[in-house]
């Protein structure tokens, strides 16, 4: 598999097809990406890649969990009230 880079930074080169994105940022987010990333020692493009597949796998996540509850409120079993709400607020909030 070849090899990038030299000395102990030598890391495989991906096997995945790459596109080009342009991307607009304001200068000063711009340089602070810059510095982030060079403090992680990784390109801003390995970043920006690794950033973004934490966001869709978030999301992902969050999209799992809602629609889990969604299944587990649809399946609920019934209490015996046939839909209808037999008690006020001021009942559930007596002292």
């Amino acid at each position: 598999m070849p090899l990038t880079g030299f000395g102990d930074t030598l890391k495989p080169v991906s096997t995945v097809k790459h596109k080009n994105v342009t991307l607009s940022l304001p200068e000063p987010l711009m340089r602070r990406f810059k510095v982030f990333a060079a403090g992680k020692e990784k390109s801003m493009t390995a970043l920006m890649a690794e950033l973004i597949e934490q966001a869709i796998g978030e999301e992902s996540a969050h999209e799992k969990a809602r629609r889990r509850f969604l299944r587990r409120i649809q399946n609920a079993p019934a209490l015996g009230t046939q839909g209808r709400i037999t008690w006020t607020r001021d009942e559930l909030h007596e002292r």
